[in-house]
């Protein structure tokens, strides 16, 4: 896809990598600084559970459109050991690094999509959608 730009996930220097992609191509959509914010935002934390967790994966941004409306997707995969309870990680507060708890739920309040699919033992697919108003 002409439109979608990944940057692999190995260290925590990648993360920064991701969300400078994010930002740009959000800056390029016309989004808002705020809104450049969020997703910026919800990229860094996606990005930090993959290299926490999974060890290393992959973030693409790409940019889409809809009957007219533009929007920008993020697609977060790994081949890590997956979620098991998927219930109990999108609960505010819920943390398995000693962490805010914010990560997942808080990815999905920023965005206005969000798709979590995980199995364990497999990896985890997440994909987070901003449409520009």
């Amino acid at each position: 896809m002409e439109n979608q730009s990944c940057v692999k996930i190995i260290n925590e220097w990648d993360i920064v990598a991701a969300r400078q992609l994010g930002r740009n191509v959000a800056k390029d959509l016309g989004f808002g600084t705020v809104d450049q914010a969020r997703i910026t935002t919800a990229i860094s934390e996606l990005a930090r559970n993959i290299y926490l967790y999974a060890g290393q994966g992959q973030v693409c941004i790409e940019k889409i459109y809809d009957g007219g409306k533009a929007g920008l997707q993020i697609l977060a995969a790994d081949s890590g050991p997956g979620i098991s309870d998927l219930r109990q990680v999108m609960e505010d507060g819920y943390s398995t690094s000693g962490g805010l708890g914010a990560g997942l739920p808080g990815v999905k309040r920023l965005m206005d999509e969000f798709v979590i699919d995980s199995q364990p033992g497999k990896g985890t697919d997440i994909k987070a959608t901003k449409w520009l108003r």
